[in-house]
């Protein structure tokens, strides 16, 4: 099969990142990607390109992973409680997903994309609940949260007083 050598202009899933040089089947790269204006064959003017888009990269990584250490630092600061539907007994109906999560965290004005939250089984259980939140490759943000109940819980000690 026929192959190319071509230099990416921007990342594309799978294959590699701006500035990255690789090699794809010829038909791959006239089809998609020399049409989307995702790549460019490789030649000596283009060479050039190469160091241009590496510095870029470069560039962007680093403010990429300011902007993740300080959103991961606000978030680590947040606290919020989650109001659930629970019988008298305090038990909850359903239960507290990473959507639910999620939601909280767009009302608080935090933009995540609802995958980078972490939730390795959904939460059942009334109280303080901590997760994790992978904001990029290098920053996790630890979020705390309450999950309450929405109506009060009697107690059977109060239920028996309130029977008497």
């Amino acid at each position: 099969m026929a192959t190319s050598d071509i230099l990416l202009i921007e990342p594309v899933d799978g294959l590699g990142s701006e500035g990255d040089q690789v090699t794809v089947k010829a038909g791959y790269a006239r089809n998609f990607l020399f049409p989307n204006r995702k790549a460019v064959p490789v030649t000596r003017s283009n060479r050039k390109q190469i160091e241009a888009l590496k510095v870029r990269r470069a560039e962007r990584e680093a403010k990429n992973l300011e902007d993740a250490k300080a959103q991961a630092a606000r978030i680590g600061e947040t606290h919020f409680a989650i109001a659930v539907k629970t019988g008298d007994s305090g038990k909850m109906f359903g239960a507290v997903t990473a959507a639910n999560i999620h939601e909280k965290l767009s009302e608080a004005g935090f933009e995540i994309d609802r995958k980078k939250v972490h939730l390795p089984a959904p939460i059942k259980e009334l109280g303080q609940h901590s997760i994790t939140i992978k904001i990029h490759s290098e920053v996790e943000a630890e979020l705390k949260f309450d999950v309450v109940s929405e109506n009060p819980i009697v107690e059977e000690s109060d239920a028996e007083e309130a029977e008497d």
